[in-house]
């Protein structure tokens, strides 16, 4: 089973790729990283998409109507371990960034990011394999 880098590597092979990386969005650590960042450092990088990520996987908001709490006394978030929000994604001028929450045995706070290239870069394709590198990937 492939650890960080090889997931990474992985993700950068897809087309468009100009970065990839591992995040902690509880600390907004990049736990791994490949390829350029947007702004030009991996850490700042981290720390920026952390704050999204978190916001997505903490609000109510994002949450599926079944999901909430009270109406079928589930109690919303974080009751199987993981974050409600499978992943986001956030369009500019110039790419996409596709940020794909990992399921963990511990806490389930990582996600890979993905920075794609707008005009050589495949969104469904990279979502779908996102997902795919997520589920194989090992922590720990």
């Amino acid at each position: 089973m492939p650890g960080i880098d090889e997931c990474l590597t992985e993700a950068m092979t897809l087309p468009g790729a100009r970065g990839a990386s591992l995040v902690d969005w509880t600390s907004g650590l990049a736990l791994g990283t490949a390829g350029d960042s947007p702004v030009g450092d991996h850490e700042t990088t981290a720390a920026e998409t952390a704050e999204l990520a978190r916001s997505a996987a903490e609000f109510d908001t994002f949450l599926a109507t079944d999901d909430a709490g009270g109406a079928d006394g589930t109690g919303g978030a974080g009751d199987d371990g993981g974050p409600p929000v499978e992943d986001l994604i956030v369009t500019t001028r110039a790419g996409y960034h596709v940020l794909r929450f990992v399921e963990t045995s511990f806490d389930s706070s990582v996600f890979l990011h993905l920075w794609l290239d707008r005009a050589t870069g495949n969104l469904a394709l990279a979502r779908m394999r996102l997902r795919d590198i997520a589920e194989k990937l090992v922590l720990g």
